[in-house]
């Protein structure tokens, strides 16, 4: 299992990112943290920042369309990334990426 991941659900104007951490209050147990990213070159690349910050070690992209590209390219430079269609995506963060999760 990974310690820190990131599972990423991709629509056409902004990204909702689930980033998993080792919890620093309980051991064996993990928090996680989702927020709302831009789909400009200056939002993912501080995405990118933001992830390498965290120390995450895997990024998981849900996404439909062609919406993935930008994040996929911009964030497989420096991050482990793979590409996964909605139903392999029960996330690494230990829940789908969905809108609704992420409001």
């Amino acid at each position: 299992m990974r310690q820190r991941c990131e599972g990423m659900d991709i629509s056409k104007m902004d990204a909702k990112v689930c980033v998993r951490t080792p919890s620093t209050r309980r051991r064996g147990s993990f928090t996680t943290e989702t927020t709302t990213w831009g789909a400009t070159t200056s939002a993912v690349l501080a995405l990118r920042d933001h992830l390498i910050a965290a120390q995450v070690t895997l990024v998981v992209i849900e996404a439909t369309s062609e919406y993935w590209k930008p994040y996929y390219y911009v964030l497989a430079d420096e991050l482990n990334v793979i590409l996964v269609n909605a139903r392999q995506v029960k996330s690494l963060p230990g829940r789908k990426t969905d809108v609704s999760d992420a409001a």
